[in-house]
């Protein structure tokens, strides 16, 4: 992960195989704990979203994202070793929990510089990670899959994970018509 501060990263990675990473709601609420544990000290979160067999952030990364440490013989940021630390501790309970052993996650984890797309893929990343769970029909309406940011930003929910504040500023949503340009489906092509 070549992180650069004050940019804006999509990031995400997924279940080994595919595989289900979260079965029942203590599964994704461990995996939010461990994310405010080795995560967020070292970013400000714009959105999230957990899925069954994969998870979201778009994250804006700080001075103290992008620090290098030293690993053994290799030298990584401070926001990938978080999600380092984040995924191996997960996976730890994981199996634990379920009797299993091996990798839970794909090796690497993905981080997508907005820097990199066209100037409203920040807007277009936001509104495909909220819109996971209601494209893959697990839920009527955006706002009632719980384990996203997405009722934050609704006032259903007063969560502390994310900075909307800067998403607001840095995506340059329309407060007034936020709702209306949510449900606008984003082309999964377009991420």
């Amino acid at each position: 992960m070549n992180i650069i501060p004050e940019e804006t990263y999509h990031i995400y990675n997924q279940g080994n195989n595919q595989e289900t990473i979260f079965h029942e709601d203590e599964d994704y609420i461990k995996f939010l704990e461990l994310f405010r544990k080795y995560v967020l000290p070292k970013c400000e979160v714009l959105a999230f979203c957990l899925m069954s067999n994969h998870f979201h952030f778009l994250i804006y990364t700080t001075e103290n994202s992008a620090k290098i440490k030293r690993l053994g013989n290799i030298d990584t940021c401070e926001l990938a070793n978080g999600f380092r630390l984040l995924q191996s501790n997960y996976a730890q309970y994981f199996n634990k929990k379920n009797n299993r052993s091996g990798s839970l996650f794909r090796q690497k984890t993905k981080a997508k510089s907005m820097a990199d797309g066209d100037s409203n893929y920040g807007f277009t990343a936001f509104h495909y990670i909220h819109q996971n769970p209601f494209k893959a029909g697990l839920v009527t309406t955006i706002e009632k899959w719980k384990f996203s940011s997405f009722p934050d930003y609704t006032g259903l929910r007063n969560g502390t994970i994310c900075n909307k504040e800067l998403a607001f500023e840095i995506i340059g949503f329309d407060k007034d018509n936020f709702l209306k340009e949510s449900y606008q489906l984003i082309d999964e092509d377009l991420i």
